[in-house]
């Protein structure tokens, strides 16, 4: 009954099975670079943390600002 449903005659159509094969693959490729991304994200994270832990410890110092021209 599925398979009258979907359309199937006879055996699986290769244009059909090619199609989920690129799918998958670019299922898979697209994951990779989820995963190479988040990596890429996590590392300036921490550099960015860093970064301010670094300047925690400075006291930078500023001048008084002067009052804007009205």
């Amino acid at each position: 009954m599925a398979k009258a449903l979907l359309g199937y005659v006879g055996g699986s159509d290769p244009r059909v099975l090619a199609e989920m094969r690129r799918l998958q693959q670019r299922v898979h490729d697209l994951e990779s670079e989820l995963v190479r991304m988040q990596a890429e994200n996590d590392a300036l994270c921490a550099a960015a943390r860093h970064q301010d832990a670094m300047l925690e410890g400075i006291d930078i110092d500023v001048p008084q600002a002067e009052p804007a021209l009205t």
